[in-house]
């Protein structure tokens, strides 16, 4: 019999006044919790769920099976754990606030923006540049469509696809995220200027690429997909998704730092819509805060997702904008650090009345008369 821990926020605060100080700071950025749930699973079913606060934290781990003792210990010191800031080339992204990761698609069959930027260097060039003026961290180019049932790209014409488009952003000074599984187009893209690899595959499509990002020495973004090979959305048969996606990518954490790749350089992104019908997708972006647990930054892609179209009477992808603003702010009342959009302009704008917002709140001592 296997037991395994999970210490998930449960209340969250928008600041630690408003607790007495009874609180954490969640991955040292601006949402602090009250609140916390122990769960302890043992060969995958809730054998104990104990609700605590930080004052009686260790008298609640006392009650936890002794096997989960050190896992316990390593996961609440994780949820506090403060995350250094992310080096890409001379941009420097800090991770104590949320920052917005700007898409750019140079495929001809995205859901939603495919066809727009592929051999039209001019578009994706004055679109990478819009974006970084309305405030985007950095700017994630892919080359292969990852929807459900797309075809497989030659890595010859995702090389096509990518290179351009790394080289025009390279020239902006712009902070670059390649979303690529293969290892050629991650080392040319990493030559042509890239600083970092989002891999949907976390890593599992070529067994040559964690040798290869951990001798780069770059940042890399490993995200949860169910599926194998070409066919990344089948198999997401859960029996408690958001505790499965978290061991998931544990175990892809773990063997990341055993190829030898920084632990300091590891973010990880749920794979929200990868293998997950709109509940699944639901019950994970309400457990977002959880994944703090693995002591790695996040990143979370939502925009215009088929699930807003899900809920919102099947409106295309153009049209998901406000729904797409919704799971953004959801991301960062988590404490999300990276969030992958399409629309900038109207995140950053929300980001930074988010951040007014929680700034306020640090400075509200409304008290009592005396």
């Amino acid at each position: 019999m296997t037991d395994r821990i999970y210490l998930q926020p449960i209340g969250l605060s928008t600041s630690p006044q408003s607790e007495e100080g009874d609180c954490v700071r969640l991955a040292g950025g601006l949402v602090y919790a009250h609140r916390f749930a122990a769960i302890v699973r043992r060969d995958g079913t809730v054998t104990q769920r104990e609700r605590f606060t930080p004052a009686t934290a260790e008298e609640t781990f006392a009650t936890l099976p002794e096997s989960v003792a050190g896992e316990a210990a390593e996961q609440w010191a994780s949820l506090a754990k403060a995350h250094a800031p992310l080096q890409m080339g001379e941009r420097t992204i800090r991770l104590d606030q949320p920052q917005v990761a700007g898409i750019l698609n140079v495929t001809p069959d995205s859901f939603s923006d495919g066809g727009k930027f592929l051999d039209r260097p001019e578009d994706g060039a004055a679109h990478a540049a819009r974006m970084l003026e309305a405030g985007a961290a950095l700017v994630d180019i892919g080359g292969e469509s990852t929807r459900p049932n797309a075809p497989a790209v030659w890595e010859g014409d995702e090389l096509k696809r990518v290179i351009p488009a790394v080289e025009y952003c390279a020239q902006m000074g712009a902070a670059i995220s390649v979303d690529t599984r293969r290892p050629a187009v991650m080392e040319a893209a990493l030559d042509a200027g890239a600083h970092m690899i989002n891999d949907v595959s976390a890593l599992r499509h070529d067994p040559r690429s964690p040798e290869f990002v951990a001798a780069r020495g770059c940042p890399v973004v490993l995200m949860h997909a169910p599926g194998e090979g070409e066919r990344l959305h089948d198999g997401g048969d859960y029996a408690a998704v958001a505790l499965d996606v978290f061991d998931w990518l544990k175990e892809r954490r773990d063997a990341a730092i055993a190829a030898g790749i920084d632990r300091a350089r590891i973010v990880l992104d749920p794979g929200i819509g990868f293998g997950k019908n709109v509940t699944e997708n639901l019950t994970l972006l309400n457990a977002l805060p959880l994944f703090h647990a693995l002591g790695q930054p996040l990143m979370l892609g939502v925009s215009r997702k088929r699930m807003i179209g899900a809920l919102s009477n099947e409106v295309p992808a153009e049209q998901r904008v406000g729904g797409s603003i919704a799971l953004a702010t959801k991301g960062m009342d988590a404490g999300v650090q990276l969030l992958r959009v399409h629309d900038v302009f109207e995140t950053v704008q929300a980001r930074n009345v988010w951040r007014g917002l929680r700034d306020a709140a640090l400075t509200d001592f409304s008290e009592l008369p005396a």
